[in-house]
């Protein structure tokens, strides 16, 4: 078989298209393909898929998989037609998408490499820039994004996560059933938030029965005014986090004023205190009995804190206001601010807190996500700006089918 007919084959080339010559570089370790139209074409616009007249061609070259050792390029002098619709416009190649200068086939290639390693491992790889192998990011997702169908999502969640250390934030928003991300934005404001539900069908809308969120009250205001049906759940993680940041602020007053006296107790116990029992070994827990059991505040605070984590385990919203109030006295009598103060911010917003018990719905799945972010903001050694953040976490995240037409 000539080296033609083996590309040819290799590439999947049907008339009108074939292989004119393949040309092989040692010096340069590059084999170049020359692909041509074999005989008259009608050329058709790839807007419209009407038929054009010709207008002028265009030589183009496309990185394909490499062949043993060597780089391949495909090479090809590539028609363009007048559309009286569209004007001048190039016509398709069965290699390659539009305005990409790699085959459908590499980039499959890279994008398998890339969901697994980082933007810069991947470039190095492959000897391309990182601004190439982003291209491709960016190339798949918009290809996802377009192939994502329509659907109603019942349950969401809305979250927050940073983006630089200068409090800089993205907005996004889950489908809690898939684990996928639907929507990154800019910022954290309402009008973040705004813009994801103005996107929704009405019927969307309308499908959404329950948003697991933060007390974060830009949220609170574009949910309520975008699905005034839904209801709203305050996700149970973050008012633990408020608690947690709460006992940690007693301790490290209690800690300062300790020291002062002589009394290390609570030195090196930051995270005893933060630590869910269930993840302590059975030393760790023991070890840890007579702090939690002593008299300091901050095993005063870290009991109040552990005892809120029964409210979600009731089953019925009457019992469950009863043991909210029980503990909110105790909470307030305890002469701990840093308590007082969340305790006061739980009970303004306790029919939020008690809607768990009809919609039992957390961010666990969004905080799984928000891990990922972490993975994906570390590998990546922080990003350019929050339209490159924003591309990794839907590339990562957003369950899109992401490679190109024909590459399969």
């Amino acid at each position: 078989m000539r080296d033609s007919e083996l590309y040819e084959k290799i590439l999947g080339l049907f008339e009108p298209w074939h292989v004119e010559d393949v040309t092989v570089d040692k010096v340069a370790e590059e084999i170049v393909i020359r692909v041509g139209l074999r005989g008259a074409v009608i050329l058709a616009c790839p807007e419209c898929e009407q038929p054009m007249p010709g207008y002028d061609s265009r030589q183009r070259r496309w990185r394909h998989l490499d062949t043993c050792q060597y780089k391949t390029i495909i090479e090809a002098d590539v028609p363009r037609g007048e559309c009286g619709r569209h004007g001048v416009r190039q016509i398709r190649v069965p290699w390659a998408e539009d305005r990409s200068q790699f085959t459908a086939l590499f980039e499959r290639l890279v994008i398998d490499w890339a969901k697994a390693a980082s933007q810069t491992a991947v470039a190095e790889q492959f000897g391309l820039s990182w601004d190439e192998v982003h291209g491709i990011m960016e190339r798949a997702v918009a290809r996802g994004l377009s192939r994502r169908k329509e659907r109603v999502i019942a349950s969401i969640g809305v979250d927050e996560k940073s983006f630089q250390k200068r409090h800089e934030f993205v907005t996004v928003v889950c489908d809690l059933k898939e684990g996928t991300v639907l929507h990154v934005g800019d910022d954290r404001k309402k009008e973040t938030l705004d813009t994801f539900f103005k996107d929704l069908m009405p019927a969307q809308r309308e499908g959404i029965e329950s948003v697991a969120m933060d007390m974060w009250e830009p949220y609170v205001e574009s949910v309520r005014e975008h699905l005034p049906y839904a209801t709203i759940v305050f996700d149970k993680f973050h008012i633990v986090r408020h608690l947690n940041e709460a006992v940690d602020r007693i301790r490290r007053q209690e800690h300062a004023a300790l020291m002062e006296q002589g009394d290390d107790r609570l030195k090196r116990t930051k995270y005893s205190w933060l630590r869910n029992p269930a993840n302590f070994t059975r030393k760790g827990w023991s070890n840890f009995k007579q702090l939690r059991q002593s008299r300091l505040k901050t095993a005063r605070g870290w009991a109040i804190k552990e005892t809120i984590l029964d409210l979600w385990g009731y089953i019925y919203p009457g019992a469950a206001e009863r043991f909210f109030e029980c503990w909110y006295r105790w909470a307030m009598r305890s002469r701990l601010e840093p308590i007082r103060k969340v305790a006061r911010m739980l009970k303004a917003r306790l029919p939020n807190i008690l809607s768990y018990l009809t919609h039992p719905i957390t961010n666990a799945v969004t905080e799984g996500i928000n891990s990922k972010i972490q993975w994906i903001k570390y590998t990546a050694r922080g990003f350019r700006n929050r339209r490159s953040f924003r591309i990794a976490i839907l590339f990562h995240c957003g369950g899109l089918d992401l490679y190109p037409h024909g590459s399969r």
